[in-house]
């Protein structure tokens, strides 16, 4: 406990025992098909049509910024989709990463962690297409998840 573990690897099959939550940012107009999705998808279907359904009934459900769905998707692993990013793409508004957003998505993680006795495994969220720096991620990280004794593990899978 104590600080963030950093890893190289894939965050989708993380090496260690016990219950663990696979958590990812998603953002807010329903598309699922590029970045890090691709190899959640590429293990399970779940958590794609789970995110889809949850943006399609969206008018009667917390879909939003800051919003988490959990997925189970094997017996002792979950994964957390969190909305964390306005849009795809970056454009006349700056970047798709809403800091506020993952924050409050984290806090929302560390709760489910908590409850499940779970360890949290990521790639660097908020920081491939949602354009997102890790220097304004990590401390959220540190703040929301390992102050409160949640382990974190960040995958950096290939180069970087």
């Amino acid at each position: 406990m104590g600080e963030i573990t950093y890893i190289r690897g894939d965050a989708t099959a993380p090496s260690v025992k016990g219950t663990k939550l696979i958590a990812h940012v998603c953002n807010d107009l329903g598309g699922w098909g590029k970045g890090f999705v691709v190899a959640v998808s590429r293990r399970w279907p779940e958590p794609e049509a789970a995110y889809r359904a949850w943006h399609r009934g969206r008018a009667s459900n917390d879909f939003g910024l800051g919003a988490v769905q959990f997925v189970q998707v094997e017996p002792y692993v979950w994964v957390a989709n969190m909305v964390g990013q306005r849009g795809i793409g970056t454009g006349s508004k700056g970047v798709p990463v809403r800091y506020e957003a993952i924050d409050a998505a984290l806090g929302r993680l560390a709760d489910k962690a908590l409850e499940l006795n779970a360890s949290v495994h990521m790639p660097r969220i908020g920081c491939g297409l949602a354009g997102g720096k890790w220097s304004r991620v990590e401390p959220l990280i540190n703040e929301r998840l390992v102050k409160r004794g949640v382990a974190v593990t960040v995958h950096d899978h290939g180069e970087n």
